[in-house]
């Protein structure tokens, strides 16, 4: 069960390294301020709905990271 867990913990680690570097800063319209380059409706809104998503599935795994870290520090398993 350890090593199950163990192996679990890890690929959730892996996706959570890789979900927390695709996701876009909060400070990207400074750039484009800076440079000058207006945005039109379309392209402020077409990465909203993959953000959410990336947004809830990082959510989701912190929650499952912390539930196995706890499990695995624990006596029970």
């Amino acid at each position: 069960m350890k090593i199950a867990l163990t192996i679990v913990f890890i690929v959730i680690c892996v996706a959570l390294i890789i979900l927390v570097l695709s996701q876009e800063g909060k400070d990207n319209n400074i750039s484009s301020t800076l440079t000058g380059s207006a945005d039109s409706y379309w392209s402020k809104n077409k990465g909203k709905s993959k953000d959410a998503m990336l947004a809830k599935v990082t959510a989701v795994l912190v929650v499952l990271f912390f539930v196995i870290a706890i499990l695995l520090s624990s006596k029970w398993v």
